[in-house]
């Protein structure tokens, strides 16, 4: 595994890697994605083997030009055309038609395909440079924390890597919103970097908690656990009801509040309230709790508006895993 500053001259290498089907993780203004060919099967398949993501979990396909997006999807929307113009490129995901070039190990065999085209330099970059679209989830183990950093992608899949592009910190730190749009439904599949409430504002009402299989997901994002960190997570309200020991547990509070314990760690998400600044700390901080050596991290909800339902979708996903 190499890890290299994402110059153009290191994009240049890692596009090389993807074409001769090799894995790269690079960074996205989301989070770092463990990218391969989107459009060759068995590279693909590579990225399964190493996060160990079940085969059934459907990938994004992220590109940098309407070309690769005629090429792997077509749909006559008008919402779709709306939603790219405004939100693209940024952390919108759509999920539509999928056309036949599309391998089925992509789109776990659905008839629908996840795209994306990334607000990042590096990324749009490296997808030019390699001329099709990029299958990327999130570059971690499955259902852990996802990676903000360079170094958490090193420390969670190593060797499993053929190279890291470190680009920094990820700007906006939590995962793309998803969208469906399926004939003439606008279903939200999950919350993310676009605030529904913005979205909604350019193509009307969508519908949302609409259930699917959790043994046929159609897009990321909607298993009933996922981004857990390695120790138990718990709401707030839990402390009363646990025999804990406060030096052994840690607390990550939404904004600076008194509490009654004195726990071993203690981070704050955002000083004034700032959705964005919270969303873009959320699993840097927990990524650091969780390294500390402290057996339970307890959290403080976050009021559910613009960004901040996607953050409470992601506690309550990890805490989920430990209930």
């Amino acid at each position: 595994m190499e890890l290299l500053e994402a110059n153009h001259k290191n994009i240049l290498k890692a596009a090389k890697f993807i074409k001769e089907g090799n894995l790269v993780a690079f960074p996205t203004e989301t989070v770092y994605g463990l990218g391969a060919d989107g459009l060759n099967p068995l590279a693909v398949a590579k990225i399964f083997e190493a996060k160990k993501r079940p085969a059934f979990n459907p990938l994004i396909l992220h590109i940098t030009n309407l070309k690769q997006f005629e090429m792997i999807s077509g749909s006559g929307n008008p919402s779709i055309k709306k939603l790219i113009d405004n939100f693209w490129p940024g952390p919108l995901t759509l999920v539509l038609p999928k056309k036949d070039i599309v391998p089925d190990i992509v789109t776990a065999g659905n008839e629908t395909v996840a795209i994306r085209m990334p607000d990042h330099p590096t990324a749009l970059e490296l997808i030019d440079m390699v001329g099709n679209p990029i299958a990327a989830p999130s570059a971690n183990t499955f259902g852990h924390l996802s990676p903000t950093t360079a170094q958490h992608v090193v420390n969670q899949l190593g060797s499993k890597v053929d190279l890291v592009l470190d680009g920094g910190t990820c700007r906006v730190g939590i995962e793309s919103t998803i969208i469906a749009i399926l004939e003439n439904r606008v279903i939200l599949l999950r919350p993310g970097g676009t605030a529904t409430e913005d979205i909604e504002k350019i193509i009307g009402p969508i519908e949302k908690d609409v259930i699917f299989s959790s043994n046929q997901p159609i897009s990321p994002g909607q298993l009933p656990y996922h981004y857990a960190p390695k120790i138990p997570i718990r709401f707030m309200h839990k402390i009363d009801d646990e025999n804990i020991d406060p030096g052994r547990a840690g607390l990550l509070l939404f904004t600076d509040k008194k509490v009654d314990y004195r726990f071993k760690i203690t981070k704050v998400l955002t000083h004034n309230s700032d959705l964005r600044e919270a969303a873009a700390n959320l699993f840097s901080y927990l990524h650091e709790m969780e390294s500390t050596g402290i057996d339970i991290i307890y959290v403080e909800p976050v009021r559910e508006v613009g960004l901040g339902i996607a953050i409470m979708d992601r506690l309550r996903k990890a805490t989920n895993k430990y209930e």
